[in-house]
Order: structure tokens, then C-alpha cells, then sequence
């Protein structure tokens, strides 16, 4: 109970300034103009059930229609939340209390200890690794992935030996990854870049390759909408083309069931 009042009472000292910075005027809410959200006329039957579905539209991500939708209602979003007085000062007060280095647990890959350090306002951690009392240097910085920082480190596997890495990028928060196969040493690419590979995890079989999980490749333009079903697993043997790769498990009679592997200490 008494670190529930502590818990209370640090909220209440952050939540005061903040309260005290928003009295002050507000944007007026009945002076926004929303942008026409089209209607059309389609409907599904469902068990007898006629089901109206107007916005349907809006599923297709890619289209101008929908595109011109998000841009007319980002910029309703935009004149709003720029005309309100003390935003900066919540911003500036945020950036304070989030600026300071940041450390994860180390976790040990072959002969080095790996660790990820956020230096405080960074976008995203930069995985570290260091070898007995030397000086860490940078493995892999998202931050550096793509130039306005959206793509992401969306996991990462060593073989039992470190000597290789494969890890995972994820491009505008898709859960759709690409699989990049790292030689630690030396930091050289190995092999194919994979596509289209998604909800896997990546189990390593000695140094001959790893299993990963995935669906059948989306068709073009429906990687954000469309529907994904029987997860399937692979196995992916380094050097060779993702097109090699060998189905595993999966695509049977359970559409909605996801797969994935792994392995014993013995690799059995």
C-alpha cells in the first residue's frame, strides 16, 4: 500500500505542472471543420444478417482516395494541435525527463557480451558489444537503417558459435520483415537478403541455416491489408536463394494457427 501512495503522489507531482501549463486557452473544438468521409453503398450477408459496410473503402491503403482522406484528416490533426498554447512546454518537459542513457541486461554471443544503449533521445537502441575489458563499440544502429528512422531492429539471432547473426528489419512499423544474415567478424552481408517474412521468430541449426516462419508472399499493393493465412515453416540454408527454401510445416487445414521452431541445447 505504501508504494501505491508513492506511486500516487509521483503522478500527482507530474500531472500539477502539467495542469497548471493547460489552463491556459484552448484551441476552440466547434470551429473544426472535419474532412467528408464518403459513404458508399455495399453490404455483406452474414447468416441471414445483411451487414452495411460503407467505409470499405477506406481498407484499400494504397489508393489516392485514401491517401487524400489521411492527408485532409492529418492536417485537420496538425492545425489543431499547433494552435495549442502550452504544447511546447509539455514537449520540452518530456524531452527532460526521458534524457538519460538508457542500458538493457548484457546477454553473451560467442566471445563478446552484447548490450543495447539508448544515449537518451535516441529514436532507437544501438546494440553494443564488447570483448573482455576493451572499449564497446556499435554491432548494429537502427538509427541508421533508413533516413527518416523508420525502420527498425525487429529481433535478432547468433549461432551458438556468434561467428553469424541474422536480424530482422521492420520498414514503417510492417509486420511484414526483411532477414539480413550478418558475418560477425567482419560484418560482411551473407547470402539473400529475406523477404516477406512475417509473425517469425529464427532458429538457428548449427551454421547451415535457420528455420523462420511465414505466409505466402502478399500480392503487390496489399501488404497492410490483405489477409494472411496458414503459417508455414521454413528452413533456410545459408548461401543458398529464398526460393530454395525448404517447407518445413504448415498450410494444412488450420488457416489461423501460427508455427514456429525451435531448438534443443543439442540442436536435435
Amino acid at each position: 500500500m505504501k508504494s501505491f501512495q508513492h506511486f500516487v503522489m509521483a503522478a500527482a507531482l507530474l500531472i500539477d505542472p502539467l495542469c497548471g501549463i493547460a489552463q491556459h486557452t484552448s484551441p476552440n473544438t466547434n470551429k473544426m471543420a472535419y474532412p467528408k468521409t464518403n459513404k458508399i453503398d455495399i453490404a455483406d450477408t452474414y447468416f441471414g444478417n445483411t451487414i452495411n459496410d460503407p467505409y470499405r473503402w477506406l481498407e484499400d491503403d494504397r489508393s489516392a482516395e485514401t491517401k487524400a482522406w489521411v492527408e485532409a484528416e492529418n492536417k485537420v490533426t496538425q492545425n489543431y494541435l499547433n494552435r495549442i498554447p502550452f504544447r511546447p512546454a509539455i514537449k520540452s518537459r518530456l524531452e527532460t525527463l526521458w534524457n538519460y542513457e538508457k542500458y538493457t541486461a548484457p546477454f553473451k554471443e560467442g566471445d563478446y557480451t552484447y548490450f543495447y544503449k539508448n544515449d537518451g533521445l535516441q529514436n532507437q537502441y544501438v546494440l553494443y558489444r564488447q570483448k573482455d575489458k576493451t572499449k564497446p563499440e556499435v554491432f548494429l544502429d537502427p538509427n541508421t537503417f533508413s533516413k527518416d528512422a523508420t525502420t527498425s531492429l525487429a529481433g535478432i539471432e547468433f549461432t551458438k558459435d556468434g561467428s553469424m547473426a541474422a536480424y530482422q528489419i521492420s520498414e514503417g512499423g510492417s509486420d511484414w520483415r526483411k532477414v539480413i544474415i550478418l558475418n560477425t567478424n567482419d560484418h560482411t552481408l551473407i547470402g539473400d537478403t529475406l523477404t516477406d517474412v512475417k509473425f517469425s521468430g529464427l532458429a538457428w541449426k548449427g551454421n547451415e541455416g535457420f528455420y523462420y516462419s511465414s505466409y505466402d508472399k502478399p500480392t503487390e499493393g496489399s501488404q497492410l491489408s490483405g489477409l494472411t493465412q496458414f503459417h508455414k515453416l521454413y528452413f533456410h540454408s545459408i548461401g543458398s536463394s529464398q526460393k530454395e527454401d525448404r517447407l518445413i510445416f504448415g498450410g494444412g487445414q488450420t488457416p489461423r494457427r501460427y508455427i514456429g521452431a525451435g531448438l534443443t541445447e543439442d540442436e536435435r
